[in-house]
């Protein structure tokens, strides 16, 4: 896929990353947004992971097995991908750009790796304004209690990620937003703000008004 293909109209949508350590609910932070704010959409990253109960296939995830996740990689077909605890995760390009020229906002839910080429993607070669925020839990034992509170992971697995707590939570400055989620309905009030915010930078107005602009500008 090459980015020449969406070149002939302007990107009207604002691209938002949201990062958080495993366990901060970051997950039901975004669906509650929303749920609030139904001009969102999140984008559905494939993954090479076994889909957990209660996930639905092209819900949650785009289950795939590594040798069709590979394929897609060669292809140019993620706008990011990575490999976290062993399985792949990634961002569909195509999905991406063509939500963004509809003027859709764009949430994609990734870890701070994927965060920063998306980051780099949108600024650096579409030219368009992004908006990382990062979740954090009010203490380590708040995280050490959600994690074992999922009841889906053995010991092994909840210790690995709380050992990556860490070194994912120390680059919660790589964001423009931080957000603690202690209290849910605050956190989520917090990031209703933000997306408004978002939305009414002189980055993402100056495209999505560029006409009118030319018009007062020309005094016609």
């Amino acid at each position: 896929m090459l980015l020449s293909d969406y070149s002939d109209k302007p990107f009207l949508g604002t691209l938002f990353t949201v990062s958080a350590p495993s366990g901060a609910g970051k997950t039901s932070l975004v669906k509650a947004l929303v749920e609030k704010e139904p001009s969102l959409k999140v984008s559905v990253s494939h993954t090479t992971r076994k889909m957990r109960p209660g996930e639905v296939d092209g819900v949650n995830y785009h289950f795939v097995d590594e040798a069709a996740f590979r394929s897609m990689i060669e292809a140019g077909d993620f706008l990011e991908h990575a490999e976290v605890f062993g399985n792949f995760y990634g961002t569909s390009k195509r999905w991406v750009l063509e939500s963004l020229q509809r003027g859709d906002d764009v949430i994609l839910e990734i870890d701070w790796q994927g965060a920063a080429l998306a980051k780099a993607w949108a600024e650096t070669l579409l030219g368009m304004f992004h908006a990382g925020i990062f979740i954090l839990p009010p203490s380590i034992e708040a995280l050490r209690s959600r994690l074992d509170g999922r009841g889906q992971d053995d010991e092994a697995v909840i210790a690995g990620r709380m050992a990556e707590a860490v070194e994912e939570t120390s680059h919660y400055g790589d964001a423009d937003y931080l957000v603690i989620n202690d209290d849910f309905e605050v956190a989520l009030e917090q990031l209703i703000a933000i997306v408004n915010s978002a939305r009414l930078s002189i980055g993402h107005q100056s495209i999505r008004h560029q006409a009118l602009l030319k018009t007062l500008l020309a005094g016609k």
